[in-house]
């Protein structure tokens, strides 16, 4: 029996010995780390970038735009005033430009009427009174009067206005945040625009708008052409946070040529008026009202006693809801004033503003029931109550 039992127990130990042998060089096998082929790292494509020169006669040209800014600066910023106050203590809320040896000053209406006391501090740093001589809210323009010796002001040349075409350079030198006699640059952005004013019903007209930086305090300064001239007064700018987003607007020069000598002799200026309201025919009004003519104002109401009661203008006779809109229909369409097309409501404002005077008499052509017909009216002063 025992010899049966050796064979088994040699072969059990034989078995247990080579697997104790196989389990070993297992443990070093996987004790031991094998080698990863590595990956291949590119070496990185290194760029030079040789900057090319720029052609000498670009280089010329951006000196010539560079000079012409400079020479525009060096002509009119000793012209520019800051506008302050005593209890101000020097800091300018407000700018204004020299217009004549006898000390004339132009800026804004809303700077003028900021405080009692005005002071304007010149070029040289002397701070004198202004005398307020006129003021009118309806172009936001003002002439204050201070005492100079003629041959220490400096005087800016007034351009022209109407031949100013979208593009062009505008150059505007103001006191910004109070820093005194700062330059910007940009172009006219659009021409006639008009804004409406807080403290009436009636805009302000014939707007020029450009891209130039307008900030508070640049208010009542000069914007300027190319050669140096103004060509309006900076006034307001559209923003959502009060500082410059790159739309400002300027009174333009014409308007202040017509302005300023009933400003100078009288202190306010008579403001043309018909005595109408209304608005601008769209394609919506045009569809809902089945209106003969798609350009134009359609015409509300018609003022009691105004010169366009006068002479017969029809105002709307019922009201019209569309598009959950209501509004005055039926009355007379005004599509032209002298001959002049009047294709919206801007048309009409910007055309009395800087073309008519108190007592002009002017044609209106306004579409009745389909026909076109001519009024004939006598401008009067619009109300300044409202």
């Amino acid at each position: 029996m025992a010899k049966r039992i050796w064979p088994w127990v040699f072969l059990g130990f034989l078995l247990v010995s080579l697997l104790g042998c196989s389990l070993s060089e297992l443990s070093a096998r996987l004790s031991t780390p094998v080698p990863i082929e590595q990956e291949a790292v590119q070496t990185p494509v290194v760029i030079v970038l040789t900057p090319t020169p720029l052609p000498p006669d670009l280089i010329s040209q951006a000196d010539v735009e560079e000079q012409l800014v400079i020479n525009v600066y060096a002509q009119v910023a000793p012209a520019v005033v800051c506008i302050t106050a005593a209890d101000q203590f020097g800091s300018c809320f407000g700018s204004g430009f020299v217009i004549d040896t006898e000390g004339h000053v132009v800026t804004n209406d809303h700077v003028a009427e900021a405080a009692a006391d005005l002071l304007v501090t010149l070029a040289d740093e002397r701070t004198v009174p202004a005398e307020l001589v006129g003021t009118d809210a309806g172009s936001d323009l003002a002439v204050l009067k201070i005492d100079v010796p003629p041959e220490e002001l400096t005087v800016v040349q007034l351009g022209d206005s109407s031949s100013l075409r979208v593009g062009q350079r505008a150059i505007a030198i103001g006191n910004p945040f109070g820093l005194q006699r700062t330059v910007t640059t940009g172009v006219i952005s659009s021409l006639g625009r008009t804004l409406p004013r807080d403290d009436s019903d009636f805009q302000i007209a014939e707007l020029i708008q450009t891209d130039a930086a307008i900030n508070p305090g640049n208010s009542g300064g000069p914007l300027l052409d190319s050669r140096g001239r103004v060509i309006g007064v900076n006034t307001a700018i559209r923003s959502l946070t009060g500082v410059n987003s790159g739309v400002g607007f300027a009174v333009p020069v014409d308007i202040v040529k017509r302005v300023l000598p009933e400003l100078i002799s009288a202190g306010r200026y008579q403001h043309p008026w018909i005595g109408v309201s209304g608005t601008t025919i769209s394609p919506e009004i045009v569809e809902a009202m089945d209106l003969s003519v798609d350009k134009g104002v359609l015409i509300f109401t018609v003022e009691p006693d105004s010169p366009a009661f006068k002479a017969g203008v029809l105002g709307g006779d019922r009201d019209v809801t569309f598009s959950g809109r209501t509004m005055r229909a039926g009355g007379d369409i005004l599509v032209a004033i002298n001959d002049t097309e009047v294709k919206d409501f801007d048309d009409l404002v910007n055309y009395l503003a800087s073309s008519t005077s108190v007592g002009d008499r002017v044609v209106l052509t306004v579409v009745r029931d389909g026909a076109e017909t001519t009024l004939e009216l006598t401008l009067e002063e619009r109300p300044t109550d409202r």
